[in-house]
């Protein structure tokens, strides 16, 4: 499956329907590892204690609510899908943190925020739903403050050969079955999806080249954690003061 026309609608549609049981399947889906990515993600925000936080691209607001339970920061979450947000405000009031956390609708690559806005900023599997990667990363780092952080978590293709041939299997066929069995067929949907996805993402913006991107887009410290053998992938970086 490929994505046609603007990707922003294609991830609206992909994941309007899935809200309920999201949670649930993504780590069912990632056998485990998507907990342990979040967390690694938050890791790279904690320590410089930030006042405020926001989270794009915060879905159902998994990592929304693990932020503003780590830190005292003031955290808003911002979403294309009103339905992810519905489900991430039950989350969100489910875990009593209503009073310092907002879920708004909105587009990375639009954000309705002033310049220097946040001291700290996450976005987790973004760019592979953006026409411009570079584009997006610029208008994100236009919202931090300077000395502010930014951390990700993306899937990732493994580097090791024989773990790709083994991630490549998974991924084509384990997953979408799987995504059937337990979800229906708009997990099938998903799981179909994602494997030929992440590779062709990766053959047209390889590492090296989002390193960069980070750069270009005025980030400073760039770091990379590749995880679980290679199938995700934590970045970080600081925003260079002007």
């Amino acid at each position: 499956m490929h994505i046609t026309g603007d990707r922003n609608q294609f991830a609206q549609n992909l994941f309007t329907t899935l809200p309920e049981r999201y949670d649930v399947l993504a780590e069912v889906l990632s056998m485990g590892q998507n907990r342990q990515w979040r967390r690694a993600m938050v890791d790279r925000i904690v320590p410089s204690s930030p006042r405020s936080v926001l989270d794009v691209a915060c879905g159902t607001a998994g990592v929304t609510v693990q932020l503003a339970r780590r830190t005292t920061a003031d955290v808003v979450g911002v979403d294309l899908t009103e339905g992810m947000l519905a489900r991430g405000q039950r989350n969100v009031d489910g875990a009593g943190l209503g009073n310092r956390t907002q879920l708004v609708v909105g587009r990375a690559e639009q954000l309705p925020f002033a310049d220097d806005a946040f001291d700290a900023l996450t976005f987790t599997y973004l760019l592979r739903y953006v026409d411009d990667p570079q584009a997006t990363l610029v208008e994100l780092a236009r919202v931090v403050r300077p000395g502010g952080v930014m951390a990700s978590l993306e899937f990732f293709v493994p580097p090791n050969s024989f773990w790709r041939a083994w991630w490549w299997l998974y991924t084509r066929f384990v997953l979408p079955i799987g995504g059937w069995l337990t979800g229906g067929r708009q997990w099938f949907r998903v799981g179909r999806f994602l494997g030929p996805n992440i590779s062709a993402h990766y053959r047209k913006y390889p590492l090296p080249w989002t390193i960069d991107a980070w750069r270009q887009a005025g980030f400073e410290n760039v770091g990379v954690r590749v995880m679980s053998l290679g199938g995700g992938l934590v970045m970080w970086g600081n925003r260079r003061s002007e």
